[in-house]
């Protein structure tokens, strides 16, 4: 019997990082990530990705409307931009003064 893996990946880009997008429509644009779907490896970015969705009538707003959403993007088209160069970077992870493992930039060396 093989077991089920319930672990789930650790992914270079958390809720709360500026990225930058590095492929598709929203090439160049960078953003805050508003959530990870792990599960889907995507991330919500801030201002990337809009797509727009119809919203039935309801109570509230009679007439409906088309509202402009950010879309999610897969996390391999998004880089995380380095907070003391404003570059986007590759990250790395590396053992810190208090032996944990951190988040470090490759352009930089720094901790993020």
């Amino acid at each position: 019997m093989e077991k089920k893996q319930t672990k789930q990946p650790k992914l270079h880009i958390r809720t709360g990082d500026t990225v930058k997008v590095i492929a598709g429509n929203s090439k160049g644009k960078t953003g805050l990530v508003k959530s990870v779907i792990i599960a889907k490896q995507r991330a919500i970015v801030e201002g990337a990705n809009m797509i727009t969705k119809h919203v039935k009538p309801n109570a509230q707003n009679p007439q409906g409307s088309i509202e402009k959403l950010e879309g999610s993007i897969h996390i391999s088209n998004l880089m995380v931009v380095d907070p003391a160069t404003g570059e986007a970077t590759r990250t790395g992870r590396r053992l810190n003064d208090k032996n944990k493992l951190q988040r470090f930039s490759k352009k930089s060396d720094k901790f993020i």
